[in-house]
């Protein structure tokens, strides 16, 4: 009896999970983070052919989508039938203190050893401009920086439809192609930039523009500087041009990528903001706006 009892404990004691243990995760694909655990919800819904969206037509649950070799560290395990899911945080997108980041088992591999990682190698100039050009028209999708969207996703959570005409938007739309305002900077430069405007208002150097004109501004402009705040951030394609990726709700001919003339994008932002020297941290509330110089 005495010796059952001893195997009983042994056979609990190692069903547990090592709490001291640190798991680590390495996105193989592009991976879509979450900040809830409802994937299921999120992708495919009740009928498995939806995603969820709001008034808008965004899905607000989607937090930005990890470049291959993101590594996270793995805080507990979620198990929905056949499907596992990681709450995780990661060193390329700092949250806000209580907000929890989820992922999808199947888009990682999973570490016991501290990854290398990911390595991150700034593209030319050139190469940024040209990426930037490149994403004119697409559409603007909340938290995504895959302009081709994630054809994972249609595999693994959504029912197959018969063909349509509508067949290729609807799956472009499932797949989350598309990119918004930091997504389009952060796909363009390999996920050299921050991920959020949140951070880019601290990013390089900021320039000395508080009290100066939008014509003055303009002339001090250089390609790929960042006009930005904490919510949007409107990159210098030339120095005629700016491109963004905007969210117009309800225009949707207005929407997503696009590029307008630098003089005038800086009226219009200046109409509700003001230029300021340095992002202060109530910022947001005296409506302002920074330009940062990052690139070199």
């Amino acid at each position: 009896m005495k010796s059952f009892t001893l195997i009983i404990i042994s056979l609990l004691f190692f069903s547990l999970p090592c709490h001291g243990m640190q798991r680590y995760a390495v996105a193989r694909i592009p991976t879509p983070v979450l900040n809830t655990s409802a994937f299921a919800s999120v992708f495919g819904g009740k009928d498995q052919r939806t995603l969820k969206t709001d008034s808008c037509g965004m899905t607000r649950e989607l937090e930005f989508i990890a470049l291959p070799g993101t590594v996270f560290s793995i805080i507990s395990d979620i198990h929905f039938g056949t499907t596992t899911l990681y709450q995780v945080t990661t060193a390329e997108y700092p949250t806000a203190l209580g907000r929890k980041l989820y992922l999808d088992a199947r888009f990682v591999e999973t570490e016991d050893q501290p990854p290398f990682e990911r390595k991150k190698n700034l593209p030319e100039q050139l190469e940024i401009l040209a990426s930037l050009r490149k994403s004119i028209g697409n559409p603007y999708v909340w938290g995504s920086n895959i302009s081709v969207g994630i054809p994972e996703l249609d595999i693994w959570y959504y029912k197959s439809e018969p063909y349509s005409p509508m067949f290729d938007t609807n799956r472009s739309i499932r797949t989350l192609a598309g990119v918004d305002c930091s997504g389009l900077l952060y796909q363009a430069t390999g996920g050299w930039t921050p991920r959020n405007t949140s951070q880019l208002v601290y990013f390089g150097n900021s320039l000395k523009i508080k009290g100066k004109s939008a014509d003055e501004i303009t002339k001090m402009l250089e390609p790929l500087d960042l006009i930005v705040w904490d919510g949007h951030v409107v990159i210098v394609l030339d120095h005629e041009t700016a491109i963004e990726s905007r969210l117009e709700c309800g225009k949707a001919s207005a929407a997503g990528v696009v590029t307008t003339p630098l003089k005038q994008r800086l009226v219009e932002i200046m109409k509700i903001r003001k230029p300021a020297d340095k992002w202060e941290i109530k910022g947001r509330d005296r409506a302002s706006f920074v330009i940062r110089r990052w690139f070199r």
